[in-house]
């Protein structure tokens, strides 16, 4: 990423500490879909393989394990996953949970750790977030893995998880960062209610923050490298897609959705009797829903719009329509609401795999930075929306300077504007909607001059 500054250095530690405390990490399809035998960090972190004490190559850096492991560094989250489950606030989640003992409970290991059904004798619980909960069960795969001839295409063939495929990382990263249906990935609002942080998600950013290898000549040689941009936009589409098709399963009797899925501050909000205190109250043009209706959190919506805009301008109409009427079907009857709901999912994984099969241009860039910071501009009434909305910009922007599309030092001059988003979109307590839209306004003009 490019040199950050101050406030995005902080906002960034932010998030960092919500990928440690809401989801541990990837555990994904590690869970009941996964029943390769997992072997444990142990087994990858020989002085040969993986566990070196710094970065050797060219072919491999072979110093993974101690990246993951750093206790201080954003890249060690992983690691710290389950160790997170013996502090104070976890145990006070737990406490007002009724759960005896977090660190072993189901509902909270099968994201703060890997909950590998099948446990080879150096497997720990205590390594969090291990190297099998995002490349899958090494079993069948980690021998062949090690040896002098070996190549990604064996190693899939045998059972290893294509990480370098941003729409498998997207499903493995999502199970936790957003939920899944398999046991005890899954955050229900009452998990909410006794003290956890709000579920986040951005693919890139996320990428960037655990990023333990290094994506060059050898390894574009071997492996997929898809963007930030791709990562990105197939990123925005599956999270779309994942919360729609999550929301049958977790639809409660006739109350409907789960708390979960909606924006938690369209209902927790400060208010007040006395006549004389100004009444906070938002609407929002993309969303016809009459007052007082809770608000769909729809950040990866919004996002998907722009995205569709500019790289399947076809899709684009429908995906608009159908999330107004999503919306607007929340409010009706249970039946009406799950249908508009499989509509807008089916685009939403059309548009994943278009972005999977595109490639971003250059003036594909430029565009989506102009679509998300101008074109969805009216959309941001709301911190989540606009919490994505920042990451985007930051997201895209780098791409374009990895991608050799824009210099480097040039891009560095935006750092500042960047930084003032960033501190704008850090509280949501503190949340200032024109403020924010006036900040990214001004970077688009920025970004505009780097063209």
């Amino acid at each position: 990423m490019l040199a950050q500054g101050e406030a995005a250095g902080r906002w960034l530690g932010r998030i960092a500490m919500l990928v440690l405390l809401l989801a541990g990490g990837a555990a994904a399809a590690a869970g009941s879909h996964d029943r390769a035998l997992h072997q444990g960090v142990a087994t990858c972190a020989g002085s040969t393989c993986h566990g070196r004490q710094e970065a050797t190559g060219p072919r491999v850096r072979q110093n993974e394990v101690m990246t993951w492991s750093d206790p201080a560094s954003l890249t060690g989250v992983h690691s710290r996953a389950w160790k997170v489950l013996l502090e104070p606030r976890a145990q006070g989640i737990g406490k007002r949970l009724g759960l005896a003992n977090v660190s072993t409970n189901p509902e909270c290991i099968n994201c703060h750790g890997d909950p590998a059904p099948v446990r080879g004798p150096k497997w720990q619980q205590s390594d969090g977030v291990g190297c099998e909960a995002c490349h899958g069960g090494s079993a069948n795969w980690l021998a062949s893995h090690a040896s002098v001839k070996a190549n990604h295409a064996d190693n899939l063939a045998r059972g290893m998880w294509a990480m370098d495929n941003p729409a498998v990382r997207a499903g493995v990263c999502l199970d936790c960062h957003f939920g899944s249906d398999k046991p005890g990935q899954f955050v229900f609002h009452r998990i909410m209610a006794a003290g956890h942080p709000r579920v986040a998600f951005e693919l890139d950013l996320f990428t960037s923050l655990q990023s333990h290898h290094d994506e060059d000549a050898d390894y574009r040689a071997r492996k997929t490298v898809a963007g930030g941009v791709k990562t990105w936009a197939v990123g925005q589409a599956m999270a779309v897609e994942r919360a729609l098709g999550l929301l049958p399963a977790a639809t409660i009797g006739l109350a409907g959705p789960d708390y979960y899925f909606y924006d938690c501050r369209s209902c927790h909000r400060t208010f007040s009797d006395d006549p004389a205190t100004p009444l906070v109250a938002r609407s929002n043009a993309w969303r016809p829903i009459p007052p007082g209706q809770p608000v769909w959190n729809d950040e990866q919506m919004i996002m998907l719009v722009a995205a569709a805009r500019v790289a399947a301008p076809d899709l684009a109409r429908s995906l608009e329509s159908q999330s107004r009427a999503f919306h607007a079907a929340l409010g009706g009857d249970r039946a009406g609401a799950l249908k508009a709901a499989a509509a807008l999912k089916a685009t939403a994984g059309s548009l994943a795999k278009r972005f999977a099969a595109a490639r971003f241009d250059r003036a594909q860039g430029f565009a989506l930075i102009e679509a998300v910071l101008v074109g969805n501009a009216p959309a941001y009434t709301d911190y989540q929306g606009g919490a994505q909305a920042v990451m985007a910009a930051d997201t895209l922007l780098n791409a374009l300077v990895a991608a050799g599309q824009v210099d480097r030092a040039a891009a560095l001059a935006l750092r500042p504007d960047l930084d003032r988003a960033y501190a704008l979109a850090r509280d949501a307590n503190r949340w200032d909607a024109p403020a924010f839209r006036a900040a990214l306004g001004q970077i688009a003009s920025r970004a505009r001059a780097l063209k």
